[in-house]
């Protein structure tokens, strides 16, 4: 049996939809009083100061803190069936069938949420690694369980999940620098849709 790890956001998207389900889920009231309040970090992030990571975890704290986890799901469900199937890219859905038609355990490896993912990876059969939000008593606490799964959280909690000697061979398929600790596990990798050399 062999395991394919997909990052999302960029490998099996054209783009990041981190920012499309920001839109999407939060209330426009809040959406605006976030665009006062995260202008200093977004100017940060642009001039280097600021880290992705940093401005998400704010993110998602100003835009989800309070709100009933019940209630975002059914919008992440929306935003799956609205949104995202045209942000996919053929290539990649060609080869996740192509994995799956030969039975092996195909994996989305991601930094994106698992309120949306979770729905989306269940339609296509797919089973699922990615950055949590936290809960409690049906409400969202606006900050994540762990730590975004990015880098080496990538290569962490896959190996948590999985005992990779059970697999023939690893695939593995990114586009960004944070794949690179995911991409290392594989026989064969593929960054940003070309192949990489394979390890021996």
């Amino acid at each position: 049996m062999n395991l394919a790890l997909f990052d999302f956001d960029g490998t099996i998207t054209t783009r990041e939809l981190f920012g499309d389900f920001m839109r999407y889920a939060v209330s426009r009231r809040r959406r605006m009083a976030g665009t006062i309040v995260f202008l200093p970090l977004i100017v940060g992030y642009k001039l280097g100061w600021v880290s992705g990571n940093r401005i998400r975890a704010r993110v998602v704290r100003f835009g989800f803190r309070g709100v009933r986890s019940s209630d975002l799901s059914k919008t992440a469900q929306a935003f799956c069936d609205a949104v995202v199937p045209a942000a996919l890219r053929p290539v990649a859905i060609a080869r996740i069938r192509w994995h799956q038609e030969r039975g092996d355990t195909v994996v989305v490896v991601s930094g994106g949420l698992d309120i949306y993912l979770r729905h989306w990876c269940s339609k296509q059969g797919i089973e699922l690694v990615c950055s949590r939000l936290e809960e409690r008593d049906g409400l969202l606490t606006g900050r994540y369980r762990e730590a975004q799964c990015i880098g080496e959280e990538k290569r962490r909690r896959v190996r948590e999940q999985y005992d990779l000697s059970q697999f023939d061979h690893i695939f593995a398929y990114g586009d960004t620098p944070d794949d690179a600790e995911m991409l290392e596990m594989a026989n064969t990798r593929f960054y940003r849709w070309k192949p990489m050399e394979r390890n021996h």
